[in-house]
């Protein structure tokens, strides 16, 4: 068992937590990621904490673990069971592990193969892999396993804002930017990259994300605050919802046999929509932007969004709404 410190939290963690929260993300077994950031001075300064209590958060005396990084975090995802990635405005990705029972994060790498602000990361299924965007127009693909990059992409000629892998394949993604492009890859292909028609032409996708149970399925956000869900084997006709007044900052589908869909924008509201694009909750608590939102993996009806205001929020859908559970497949 740890030693805790004077001010109540685990020893190795910091003592205080940055006033803007910023990613919250959630491993099988609900254990809950959260990321903060602030400015302090000329300078940004952020951290990671991790939360066996979800509820818990964001009290520091409450985490499991915690650590001060060097930079800012605007991105971070679970690999496998104990490894976190992050993407760090300094630049660099990092792949931290926890250890000692799960109460101290011990940096594995750091490596800064960008030119600027890395601005997501997303894994592969097989939690080996992981592509990284940035504001330097590039993504890269990593080879966790190994530490090392594998090959970089500059298809983009705007900053990278969001990638996203697809659930059930190891060599596709998808990115979006500032190009106004939302493209699709296949690294197995010559020519990997591939644009898809999704928002209007003069507007920027902000965020992407795959579907969980259909690889040829994604939701995509964009600046106008328009969620659209898009079907790549006819992109054209793409549903378009209206969700929000201001931009998209994050989308999460929850593990349903048809899976909810929850977005959060820069106007303080999150809206969930069914699997019929119909708007079926919506919250407007948040006092600032809203910039992470995850579903729990232990309770279905339950999702958890964070942001600027030091907030964060558990939220229910109502039970009339919430489609069937997954079908248990056996092993």
């Amino acid at each position: 068992m740890s030693k805790a410190s004077p001010w109540g939290s685990p020893m190795r963690a910091p003592a205080c937590m940055e006033s803007q929260l910023g990613v919250v993300r959630y491993r099988r077994d609900g254990t809950m990621l959260l990321s903060a950031s602030s400015l302090n001075s000329r300078t940004w300064g952020g951290s990671i904490w991790v939360f066996k209590d979800p509820t818990g958060a964001p009290n520091e005396s409450l985490c499991t673990a915690g650590v001060q990084t060097e930079t800012s975090i605007a991105d971070a995802a679970w690999v496998l069971e104990r490894g976190i990635l992050v993407a760090a405005d300094s630049g660099a990705v990092e792949l931290w592990e926890l250890l000692d029972n799960e109460s101290l994060l011990v940096n594995k790498f750091t490596k800064y193969e960008h030119d600027d602000i890395v601005t997501s990361v997303s894994v592969f299924p097989g939690g080996t892999l992981a592509v990284s965007g940035s504001k330097d127009f590039s993504v890269q693909i990593w080879d966790l396993s190994q530490k090392t990059p594998l090959k970089a992409y500059k298809a983009h000629s705007g900053q990278v804002n969001c990638v996203s892998t697809c659930p059930g394949k190891e060599d596709v993604f998808l990115s979006c930017g500032e190009d106004k492009r939302v493209l699709l890859w296949d690294t197995r292909n010559p020519k990997p990259a591939k644009s898809i028609n999704v928002c209007a032409s003069n507007v920027s996708p902000t965020y992407v994300i795959w579907h969980p149970n259909k690889d040829d399925t994604f939701a995509c956000g964009d600046e106008t605050g328009t969620v659209y869900i898009v079907n790549l084997k006819n992109p054209e006709s793409a549903q378009a919802v209206e969700a929000h007044s201001r931009s998209i900052t994050g989308l999460a589908y929850s593990d349903h046999s048809s899976p909810l869909l929850a977005s959060i924008s820069e106007d303080c509201s999150v809206v969930v929509l069914n699997s019929d694009s119909s708007e079926v909750f919506k919250d407007q608590t948040h006092q600032d932007f809203i910039t992470g939102v995850a579903w729990s993996p232990t309770d279905l009806s339950s999702f958890t969004t964070v942001g600027w205001d030091h907030k964060v929020l558990h939220h229910s859908v109502p039970k009339d709404d919430q489609p069937d559970p997954p079908t248990e497949t056996k092993d």
